[in-house]
């Protein structure tokens, strides 16, 4: 029997509940920190923009979603699905559509946490705005989201599944500062 581990897993979105769930299996003890108010990630809609879309201003409302309505899977669905869960939602009509929209995307990671028992050790609104390796542990630190800072937590060890639509990538080009 391998050692049971304390893990800390950073994002609820598709990468963090597949971690959260592989690592459940093996026996470990888990808590998903997850800033927004459910899980998804990229595939929670939200119909508000940043009022700065390149991130140039650091004091900017973040708001949490690079997915516009309209938006459907690039991948076909049996191949979206997870190896002992099937992607077998249905959308608004009834159809099981080969490329998702993000609703049934939603619904299915809603489902998959339903069924496995996911919810319970998900920390929803709260952030993660450090973590150092101290000895031989990882301490985490986090905020809720009324800015209240919790005490730091130690952990064995931290998965990242943060994703990388979370901050804009703006190239520098030559002369730009020519353009304002």
């Amino acid at each position: 029997m391998s050692q049971i581990l304390k893990v800390a897993v950073i994002g609820a979105g598709v990468a963090g509940l597949a971690t959260y769930r592989e690592l459940q299996k093996e026996g470990h003890q888990v808590v998903v920190y997850e800033k927004s108010s459910q899980i998804g990630g990229i595939w929670v809609y939200n119909p508000q923009v940043e009022t700065d879309p390149l991130g140039l201003d650091p004091k900017r409302k973040i708001v949490h979603s690079s997915l516009y309505y309209s938006l459907r899977t690039n991948l076909p669905r049996h191949i979206m699905g997870f190896s002992d869960y099937p992607f077998e939602v249905k959308n608004k009509n009834g159809e099981l559509l080969d490329f998702p929209g993000h609703e049934e995307m939603l619904e299915f990671l809603n489902c998959f946490m339903r069924d496995f028992g996911l919810n319970e050790f998900i920390r929803f609104n709260t952030q993660v705005v450090r973590v150092e390796q101290k000895d031989n542990q990882w301490a985490v630190e986090s905020r809720t989201s009324d800015d209240e800072l919790t005490s730091e937590e130690l952990f064995e060890a931290v998965v990242v599944c943060n994703g990388h639509y979370t901050q804009p990538r703006v190239a520098e080009l030559p002369g730009e500062h020519l353009l304002t």
